[in-house]
């Protein structure tokens, strides 16, 4: 993310976020704010990730997608549990990759959220 501008935003929606929680009506209008800048910027990734950040934030009240795994799972066998992380945690952990979307690692753990957004949605 290289507009000063969206940086200060990011950097202030994690500050509320570890002040104050998610706040629902707050969270969704700077993401909103957030995801214009980046549209701006030209990274549609990015811009994705955002846009199903706050439509399930504002749908569910919460943020309730589990941090990705670290290890990929072989076909067949059982996915390892995942110690559970709040919705607050995995939420601050996506909005720090979202810092540098361009790092290869965040990339494939943002489209790791995408497809965790999408699944969640059609399940629920």
């Amino acid at each position: 993310m290289n507009n000063i501008k969206a940086q200060k935003l990011l950097n202030k929606i994690q500050r509320d976020l570890m002040r104050n929680g998610i706040i629902t009506n707050t969270l969704v209008n700077d993401l909103k704010e957030l995801r214009t800048l980046v549209v701006e910027e030209g990274q549609p990734l990015l811009a994705k990730t955002i846009r199903l950040t706050f439509e399930h934030v504002e749908a569910y009240d919460s943020f309730n997608i589990a941090i990705p795994e670290d290890d990929p799972v072989e076909e067949g066998e059982e996915a390892p549990l995942q110690e559970e992380a709040t919705g607050q945690e995995s939420l601050d952990y996506l909005l720090s990759l979202m810092a540098d979307p361009s790092n290869r690692v965040n990339e494939l753990e943002l489209r790791e959220y995408v497809k965790a957004f999408n699944e969640y949605a059609e399940e629920n």
